[in-house]
Parts: C-alpha cells; structure tokens; sequence
C-alpha cells in the first residue's frame, strides 16, 4: 500500500471515528478529500501535547471494549495522557520492535535481559517484551533491579542484548568492578539504550558513551520513541541516526514556522501515525529537536533518519545569554563522573533563567566545585550554581515514587 493510499484511509478513519478530528475538520472547515500526500498534510493544523491532555478520550476511535491495553505517558513535562491499545495496535507495536531489535543485531539466537519496567502502564517495557517474542528470542524480564540482581541474571542465564537506561549501565559497570568481576568475558555483546542519550550530534559518542564503551566491549544502540507514536527510530550498525519506519509512521522535521528543515538542519519531529486503531494522531509535534537525515544510510536503507535528541523545546534554557538544554548539561555531569543530581531552573525576579545544580553534600568541597565550574565553563560556556544536600534528600528529589523515569531536570 503507498502512502497515498494510507493518509487517504488515516483521513477518513479519524473523520469518522474521533470525536476530536470531526471537530477539528468541521471547526477549520477542512476538505480531506484534497489531502492525499505527505506534502498536503501541511493543510492541517498540527496536534499538540496540550490538545491530547485537554481532549484526551476524544481522540479514541474505537469502543471501550475493543481497548486490551492501557498505558499512559510519562508526564514529564505535563499531566500523564491515557492511551489505549486494542489488539491491532499491539500487533503494530511487537513488529515496530521486532525491526528495531534486528537493527540492532539481534535475532532468535539471543537472549535478551529487559531492565526496565513493564508495569505502571509503561508503553516501552511491553513493546520490547512483544518485539522480542515475534523475534522468537529468549527473555529475560528482570526489570529496573539492583546491579547485584542484574548482574547475577547475567551470570545464570548468560544474556547476550541487554535492554536499558544507559546510566544504570555504568552502576552496573561500577558494580561489576567492586567484585572483581570482568563485564568483558560475560555473554552480553549488545546493549540497547533507551531514554537518554549516547551520542553527540556528529554521532560520536558522548561522555555517558565513552564511559560505558571505555570499560566494556560492547555495541552500544540508540533508540528514539514516545507513547503518542508507539513507534521507535533505532540505530543500525553505522551508529548514524535512528531509522524511520516507514510502515508505521509519517514523519516531518520543521522549523520555528512550521515548514520542513532540509537535510541534516535541525528541526521539531512531528509525526503522524499510521496503522494505528485506538488513538492515531495526524501531525502531532513531539517537542523534541534533533536533526534529520534524508540520505541513504551507509547500511543500504534510505529511510529518513534522527540524530540524536538537542533537546525538547519546552526544556530550552536561556542562562547568561546562552541557550542550553539539559542533554548538555547532563553531558557535563557525567563527564565529571556525577551520577545523582538534579536540575532545577527557576525565574528570578527579571524572569530570566537561573540554573541550579544539586548535589550530595559529598562534593561541597574547594576543590572538587572549581573543577566543576571549569568543566561547564569548557563545555558550555557558562557555569550554573550548586547546591549541596544529603544523599537521601537527593535520592527523594530525583526518585519520585509517582514518576516512571528519574527527575533529573526540575522547573520551578
């Protein structure tokens, strides 16, 4: 089927069955009938965060006894949106992960160890478990556990993928290396890495990359994805953008105004899915800024392709007349080797951003604060403040227990 034919069928499916589109295409006065190529979708209006989480069950398109799953968002920078999945939708999710997984290098010869979570209605969890049982692979579904726990797993089951936050991977390595154990000669030869970024934009690694390749022999892949899409941009071998599915998903790259960036600019991802039955969305703009990537891939696919996440448009700092986002802070504190730690922005009483670093009370030392200062000042040019709190103060900062993901960057 060509796209033609999909953003015909998208179009008439929502037209008929969401209660937000009807409104939306009668509000606008919107002829989807002259919709019928990538190009033309620029005559609709985008869908945003704030339109999902003020329409939220408008958007469904199907009886509630047709939904099998319920998740929701993380609510990382707005209230958790509910999305939910009928059967067909998960049918979609197990193959966009299955092609992700064997992007990677994986096949039905590995065993993969999944340490994030599959509950608290957490999209990605369940998306690697179903791709990895269409790859017809072994589990391992050991969730976000100790490093003792994950490493023992390691050890018994001799795991060969490993699916995770990259930072945990470093405890992991610490952990390993306090035992005297060598990463290097378990069975583990890929890791998968979600949720944070590996990369610099010119697709070297960044510091939380070299520290985990520096230490262990592995290969590292990046993977781009949201529960609004359900959809992920993986990493082949060449390590140069996570790969666009053509199958599952329209994508566009735009600018402040709205109109498509050119090969290798940097730009807003907005995403319209495709095959989707519970919720689709048309043009929905992700927040997220990366750069895109039109040529054909040194791996022989010519799909579009994502560098790695500059940041999100509602996360932009501006601090001492630099515009900064939190991955190039974060980059900063792991090159300094900083694992817990959260940043908070705030507006001071000119409305300007003022940036503060917190610590555990461990680093408030002469020495050890210049030689941060001295990193942000290299790296970014400017130097946020710190302050300086006990371990257990940070840990209930950073790990929230009605949140999914670390609060690592907080704006007050």
């Amino acid at each position: 089927m060509n796209n033609q034919t999909k953003i015909t069928e998208l179009l008439n499916y929502v037209s008929e069955n969401s209660a937000y589109y009807q409104r939306l295409f009668k509000e606008k006065n919107i002829d989807i009938s002259s919709i019928s190529t990538e190009e033309d979708l620029e005559k609709l209006p985008f869908t945003t965060k704030d339109d999902l989480a003020l329409n939220n069950e408008d958007f469904l398109c199907v009886p509630k006894n047709k939904i099998v799953d319920y998740v929701s968002t993380s609510g990382t920078l707005s209230n958790p949106v509910a999305f939910y999945l009928t059967e067909q939708d998960l049918e979609r999710l197990g193959n966009n992960e299955k092609n992700s997984l064997m992007l990677a290098g994986g096949s039905e010869k590995d065993i993969f160890q999944m340490m994030v979570t599959m509950d608290k209605q957490f999209m990605a969890g369940l998306a690697y478990y179903l791709g990895i049982r269409k790859l017809k692979a072994g589990v391992v579904r050991q969730g976000p556990g100790s490093p003792h726990s994950q490493l023992e797993t390691i050890l018994k089951f001799k795991s060969t993928i490993i699916i995770a936050i990259p930072s945990f991977i470093i405890k992991l390595i610490d952990y390993a290396k306090s035992k005297n154990i060598d990463l290097n000669s378990t069975a583990v030869k890929t890791i998968v890495c979600i949720g944070e970024s590996i990369r610099d934009t010119d697709f070297n690694f960044n510091e939380l990359g070299k520290r985990i390749t520096s230490q262990w022999n592995v290969n590292l892949h990046s993977t781009y994805a949201s529960t609004e899409i359900g959809a992920a941009f993986t990493e082949c071998k060449e390590g140069k953008g996570g790969h666009l599915n053509p199958e599952l998903l329209l994508l566009e790259v735009i600018d402040d105004e709205g109109k498509r960036v050119k090969d290798k600019q940097l730009g807003e991802v907005v995403v319209t899915t495709l095959g989707v039955e519970g919720m689709p969305l048309l043009r929905y703009k992700t927040g997220d800024l990366c750069h895109v990537y039109y040529s054909k891939c040194d791996c022989g696919i010519d799909t579009p392709r994502l560098g790695p996440i500059v940041g999100r448009k509602q996360q932009m700092i501006k601090y001492k007349g630099t515009t900064i986002f939190p991955p190039s802070i974060f980059d900063v504190l792991a090159k300094e080797n900083v694992d817990l730690y959260q940043v908070q922005v705030r507006k001071n009483e000119l409305g300007i951003d003022d940036v503060t670093v917190v610590l555990t009370s461990g680093y408030n030392t002469e020495k050890r604060i210049k030689e941060l200062k001295s990193s942000f000042k290299a790296s970014i040019r400017v130097t946020p403040s710190f302050d300086f709190v006990a371990k257990n103060e940070l840990m209930n900062l950073v790990f929230s227990q009605d949140k999914r993901k670390p609060d690592k960057i907080k704006f007050l």
